[in-house]
């Protein structure tokens, strides 16, 4: 975050110097014997938990590349790929972490793997021209594509089988609307490089499917889960409302907006915008409030968690100030 915030709205020695102290803090205290990060350490960098996912890396990485750019410092950029480099042997290799359901009853898929795959080889890209990341960006995509999205339910899986089939129990039938916008606006901005109007065009209709699905038509704001075949949700926080899928649909939102010019994009822009500010803002207070019960109302006055921090929430403020002065500079996407 500070280093995105030093590369690209002002090259502010604070911002910078945050960004040293957290590249050194992670460097030191965030790996475990075997490589592996922790999730989760303590104030002073003691280890508390460590998961059988490796999204910790995900995001290091992109730390990393950022910081990179914003230092030319080599051991950095060598420190990214080495790290990709493991993740990539993570991504590639069944069986490195317990799976959390046992394969011999269920084989599961999950979308969030592969789409923050997207993500990270479009930030490596940026520092290397290893074709490797186009290569699996390509079979990412394809992936969400083909396995994930049913066009005939419009729907974008959380979960699916083993080869994209349907997963008919509750897992199977969920939707996380903000989850499949954060998707689209990688998809999108993918489109955007490789100036490919098709894969723009399905992003934004797979985007309108989850705007349509997940907005509350009675109390406003983003659902946190829905069902495809709208049965009751299996996690209880099905109606929250939580800060960050209002923020990736914003994002995903502005990015239609700049290829299509529909006014459409522009009217939920507003609507989630004006939410936002209603429900999720503390007056006096810095910073957002992160979840709220289904009528807008605050369920603590935690601004900061595990699930709450810079990575959808600033990133998302950082690209709409950014996207919205292309827009006041009348730029549009062609292609």
């Amino acid at each position: 975050m500070f280093s995105k915030l030093y590369n690209e709205f002002g090259k502010k020695a604070e911002w910078l110097q945050a960004a040293e102290c957290g590249y050194h803090f992670i460097n030191a205290y965030c790996f475990d014997e075997k490589g592996h990060m922790y999730f989760r350490v303590t104030r002073d960098g003691k280890p508390l938990v460590n998961r059988r996912y490796f999204f910790s890396e995900a995001f290091a990485i992109m730390g990393y590349v950022e910081y990179y750019l914003a230092t030319g410092d080599e051991q950095v950029r060598k420190r990214a790929l080495d790290l990709f480099r493991l993740y990539h042997y993570y991504f590639t290799t069944p069986g490195c972490f317990p799976p959390k359901v046992n394969p011999a009853t269920r084989k599961n898929k999950g979308h969030n793997i592969v789409m923050v795959t997207v993500n990270v080889c479009q930030y490596l890209r940026r520092i290397d021209d290893n074709p490797l990341y186009d290569r699996l960006i390509r079979e990412c995509i394809h992936t969400i594509l083909t396995e994930f999205v049913k066009e005939d339910e419009h729907a974008l899986l959380e979960t699916v089988g083993p080869n994209g089939e349907r997963v008919h129990s509750p897992e199977g039938r969920l939707i996380n609307p903000g989850h499949t916008m954060e998707t689209c606006w990688f998809l999108m901005q993918e489109a955007i490089y490789r100036k490919d109007a098709a894969l723009m065009e399905k992003a934004i209709e797979i985007n309108r499917w989850a705007l349509e699905r997940g907005w509350d038509s009675e109390m406003g704001g983003i659902f946190y889960f829905q069902d495809v075949e709208n049965k009751p949700v299996l996690s209880l926080e099905w109606d929250m409302k939580l800060l960050w899928p209002q923020c990736e649909a914003l994002i995903s939102l502005l990015y239609a907006y700049l290829y299509t010019g529909d006014e459409s994009c522009m009217e939920w822009f507003d609507r989630i915008t004006d939410y936002i500010f209603r429900y999720f803002s503390d007056e006096g207070h810095p910073e957002w409030f992160g979840h709220l019960h289904r009528d807008g109302t605050p369920i603590s006055n935690i601004k900061g968690s595990d699930w709450k921090g810079p990575y959808h929430n600033v990133r998302a403020f950082m690209l709409i100030c950014q996207l919205l002065d292309q827009l006041s500079n009348g730029e549009r996407l062609a292609f």
